[in-house]
């Protein structure tokens, strides 16, 4: 519930903070700044709240999360109403920790099941994931009327939904962490790491490193992200540039993001029934796949752009499902809240660094070579994660 409440805020600070800097700013030079800030951030993020639940405080790590979040898009707020762009950058790194916190979810869910049932587990948090981020991009028009109507420009709207978003989310794992609350109350011993003193031992970073499932797990997260910031951010472009309207290249991307996260349920499933490691070397094919047969798509044929994204969706899916799965079930319980840091920072630096990068490969060599590039590094991923499986003999 929290998931599917806090991600109605995701598309504020990527959608919203790109069209915002533009407007602030009279040129579209800044509307990659925010987004940068917001995946700085939200890396960052990811450290703090990773120790919060490595003393056994992951209720209240989340909380604070979706707090800090709130409070960004409070920041940013401010920041609409007097045209302050480097106000408006900071409030977009701030709100990254909201991001982080959304996704971070995940590893709570994972603590309360039977080993059995994890991959399940993490379906259901990013399914319920699927309603906030196809909903959020939906209200950019009405959230627009609300902001105009309170002397905000139109596009600080999907900021007043992320302040609420986050706000509820905080308020309801707040709750949570505390048993006597009616209902939410019940959820406190399962957030907290260790049942019995409410916190764990903390190993160093390099013992986190050196657990058997970190380095093939935080390679899958970097790799799915990787390909996946760096499609979205060209293919729009390439789509609309190809004589595509703004309503097609939307729905396109509605359909990307279907992919990424509906099949949320089957992919953990499989990871239960199988283990990860076929999960997460099935999405790096199909990311592998997708990369390539990009680079062959006709980009005039909307319908066969669109069958390709949602096709790198899967791919994503499995990827983050099947690592997160490898996580969990291989890294010792010691370490596991300084792995899951380290993934969701990994994440968030391949994020950081494909969407300059995809854009420098499309303008020199075009969507194919762009494409090949994306395979290229599926590739290597594919090949890293298969050595070190086999290597400590993880399923």
């Amino acid at each position: 519930m929290a998931t599917a409440i806090g991600s109605t805020g995701l598309a504020a600070g990527g959608t919203a903070g790109a069209l915002l800097a533009a407007d602030i700013t009279g040129t579209g030079a800044a509307a990659g700044l925010p987004v940068a800030a917001l995946i700085l951030g939200s890396a960052g993020a990811a450290v703090p709240l990773s120790r919060l639940a490595a003393g056994g405080r992951r209720g209240r790590g989340l909380a604070l999360g979706y707090l800090l979040g709130a409070a960004g898009a409070a920041t940013v707020l401010v920041a609409a109403a007097g045209r302050n762009l480097p106000l408006l950058l900071a409030g977009s790194a701030i709100l990254g920790a909201g991001n982080s916190a959304v996704f971070l979810t995940r590893y709570a869910a994972v603590d309360t099941c039977q080993p059995a049932a994890r991959g399940r587990a993490l379906g259901t948090v990013l399914l319920a994931t699927t309603a906030g981020a196809v909903l959020s991009p939906v209200l950019l028009a009405p959230s627009g009327t609300v902001a105009q109507a309170l002397g905000l420009p139109r596009y600080a709207g999907l900021y007043l939904v992320a302040l609420v978003a986050f706000g509820a989310a905080a308020v309801m794992f707040a709750a949570a962490t505390r048993p006597g609350t009616p209902w939410l109350g019940r959820a406190a011993g399962a957030l907290a790491r260790d049942r019995a003193t409410g916190r764990v031992r903390r190993l160093p970073l390099d013992a986190a490193l050196r657990a058997p499932g970190t380095v093939p797990a935080v390679v899958a997260f970097a790799m799915a992200n990787f390909i996946m910031v760096g499609t979205m951010a060209v293919a729009p472009v390439h789509l609309i540039a190809h004589g595509h309207g703004l309503g097609l290249a939307g729905a396109v991307v509605a359909l990307h993001v279907a992919g990424m996260f509906a099949p949320a349920p089957v992919s953990g499933r499989l990871a239960d029934r199988h283990g990860p490691v076929p999960v997460v070397l099935t999405g790096g094919a199909l990311l592998l796949a997708a990369s390539l047969a990009g680079s062959l798509v006709d980009p005039h044929h909307a319908p066969t752009m669109a069958a390709n994204l949602i096709v790198l969706g899967v791919g994503w899916n499995f990827g983050v499902v099947g690592g997160s799965a490898l996580l969990t079930a291989s890294v010792p319980i010691d370490v596991r809240p300084q792995v899951e840091g380290v993934g969701e920072v990994a994440m968030g630096l391949a994020a950081a660094a494909a969407a300059p990068i995809s854009g420098v490969v499309l303008a020199a060599g075009g969507y194919a070579a762009y494409s090949l590039a994306s395979a290229a590094v599926a590739a290597v991923a594919l090949l890293i994660v298969h050595r070190s499986c086999r290597r400590h003999g993880l399923r």
